[in-house]
């Protein structure tokens, strides 16, 4: 039991307290972590005239940004000693990017922070939280 868990990050202040969290369970119980940041696809939206930023330079910047939000808690995980691997994904649905490779990677458990969003933001926005929660049979730890 949490031997091998999964940790989406978004690179977020949350995300980076839940980072301790993750590594001391997986330390307790001399496991490894799955660390995974997943880029969602530049929306594209119709913009008449406008001119349209360049989606390459934002695709790559942003590709970055995710590889620095795994590579730090990868980093904290080596300084703690526990082993973790970094997943980085472009997908238009995180939660699916989350879910598959919690599978692809044979995790037994999924560890997240969630923001917590509530009323007309979480309406809108949605919770990726809750449809991992509603996509996995994992066992899903929800840290705040």
């Amino acid at each position: 039991m949490f031997n091998h868990i999964l940790f989406p990050t978004d690179g977020s202040d949350l995300s980076d307290h839940a980072t301790a969290t993750v590594i001391e369970l997986a330390r307790q119980h001399g496991g490894k972590i799955v660390a995974v940041s997943v880029l969602q696809p530049y929306p594209l939206v119709s913009m008449g005239d406008a001119a349209v930023p360049d989606i390459g330079t934002y695709e790559v910047r942003m590709m970055e940004i995710t590889r620095d939000n795994v590579e730090r808690v990868a980093a904290a995980a080596h300084a703690a000693g526990v082993a973790c691997e970094t997943v980085t994904s472009l997908a238009a649905n995180p939660y699916e990017a989350i879910v598959d490779t919690a599978e692809k990677h044979g995790c037994d458990a999924i560890v997240m922070a969630s923001h917590g969003r509530k009323g007309l933001d979480k309406l809108f926005l949605g919770s990726e939280t809750q449809k991992v929660l509603a996509h996995t049979t994992l066992p899903v730890l929800v840290l705040r």
